[in-house]
């Protein structure tokens, strides 16, 4: 049985960081310019050269969006930015356009060409098209089901790669070609500037009644109709391997630390428990559900994998993310003491002296500590840690390591 790659969004060197550690096989990550994710913080070129190189020595393999949807006064700057990566030797580049996949061929020709959901990839001859034009990786239409995957997966070369996501945001148009935003505010989701109309609250307007709105309840939150449920396959990983699918992506490159984390080490030790047992991956699912639960999420759904979605798999929900724990940090570096341990951490967001709070380990394993001293940059004590980005040494009553996350029961 081949094993899939596990491959994790990473917004920030941060975050890369927290992916590789945590469990990944693969990142993808998007630059200042050409990522359809604009208002994530991105990567700049140092931090991208980095990451790249934090990667590999981890033997972790980075890929690098550049899918947008390109116009003429584009094609410059992309062959410049093409030529950019090539010297920074990512192992992929994500496209989608095919003037950008020329692009990419004549610029970084070292590098995998892999094409993007965006590209609409809905049937085995347009894999085997863009098989013929040097593409390595196809990432499938979200449209399709496991049934189609399969299929696709028998009549396509066997050195072609399938990448499928299995966790994360859904979008509501399809293959995320969205042109919601572009008329409502004019920041073009193709072009990665997308504001999210779908998860906004509408109301019904009566011709003869201009200015009356009328609520469309679906629920005590009232009515979000374009918005859907975030997918969720960690229950299916058996189906998932036996369509054929090489590559497991997980949604969210805006996304924090510990959801990376969380979704990271959750879906490694489902994957591995599946393919050393599918009963060890029958015993793990509980723990998976419960960890799971735990990170930033809406209510979830399988998506179209199991055929079109009914009422009960894909209904439209509030746009409020749920959150039971909170992020504190990533550990950099460790001191034993008398007490426990020193450690470093560039904090991320409130936590005192006397709190118990919960270390969170790449296997999988969650250690409550007490937070004993915390002391600021200029080697004063303080007895909380109010404000987010500074850079704490907090002697914990308790044991952690280097590159664990600390988190905290949200109030």
């Amino acid at each position: 049985m081949k094993k899939p790659e596990l491959l994790i969004p990473a917004s920030s060197l941060e975050v890369l960081k927290t992916a590789v550690m945590f469990g990944a096989d693969a990142v993808y990550i998007g630059g200042e310019i050409f990522s359809l994710r604009a208002k994530a913080k991105n990567f700049s070129h140092d931090d991208m050269s980095e990451g790249i190189a934090f990667a590999h020595a981890h033997g972790v393999k980075v890929h690098v969006t550049a899918n947008i949807l390109a116009h003429n006064y584009d094609m410059e700057e992309a062959a410049a930015y093409f030529r950019e990566l090539a010297a920074l030797a990512p192992d992929a580049v994500i496209v989608s356009d095919p003037g950008m996949i020329l692009l990419a061929k004549e610029n970084c020709p070292n590098v995998d060409i892999h094409l993007s959901t965006q590209a609409n990839n809905t049937n085995y001859m347009t894999y085997r098209f863009w098989y013929e034009q040097g593409i390595k990786r196809v990432v499938s239409a979200r449209e399709l089901s496991l049934k189609e995957i399969k299929q696709i997966r028998q009549k396509i070369p066997a050195d072609m790669e399938i990448e499928s996501f299995i966790h994360g945001a859904m979008c509501i148009s399809y293959s995320g070609r969205c042109l919601l935003s572009n008329y409502f505010t004019g920041r073009d989701a193709n072009r990665g500037a997308c504001t999210h109309p779908c998860r906004w609250k509408y109301a019904v307007v009566e011709e003869q009644r201009p200015g009356e709105y009328l609520p469309v309840y679906e629920n005590e939150r009232g009515t979000y109709i374009f918005n859907s449920k975030d997918l969720c396959m960690i229950e299916h990983i058996p189906e998932m391997i036996d369509a054929g699918i090489d590559s497991f992506k997980i949604e969210g490159r805006m996304k924090t630390a510990l959801y990376v984390a969380t979704v990271a080490r959750t879906y490694r030790k489902a994957i591995d428990a599946y393919l050393e047992s599918p009963q060890k991956y029958e015993e793990i699912l509980p723990w998976c559900r419960e960890e799971i639960s735990k990170c930033t999420y809406r209510q979830f759904t399988t998506g179209f994998y199991f055929g079109k979605p009914d009422e009960n798999t894909q209904i439209y929900d509030s746009n409020t993310y749920e959150q039971e724990y909170i992020y504190l940090g990533i550990i950099e570096q460790t001191e034993e003491c008398p007490e426990g341990v020193i450690v470093s951490i560039s904090q991320r967001n409130k936590f005192s002296v006397g709190e118990c709070i919960e270390v969170m380990k790449p296997d999988g394993t969650n250690e409550a500590v007490t937070v004993l001293r915390i002391v600021n940059e200029e080697g004063q004590e303080q007895e909380s840690a109010p404000h987010p980005q500074q850079k704490l040494r907090v002697t914990l009553q308790g044991k952690a390591d280097g590159y664990d996350l600390l988190r905290k029961k949200a109030e």
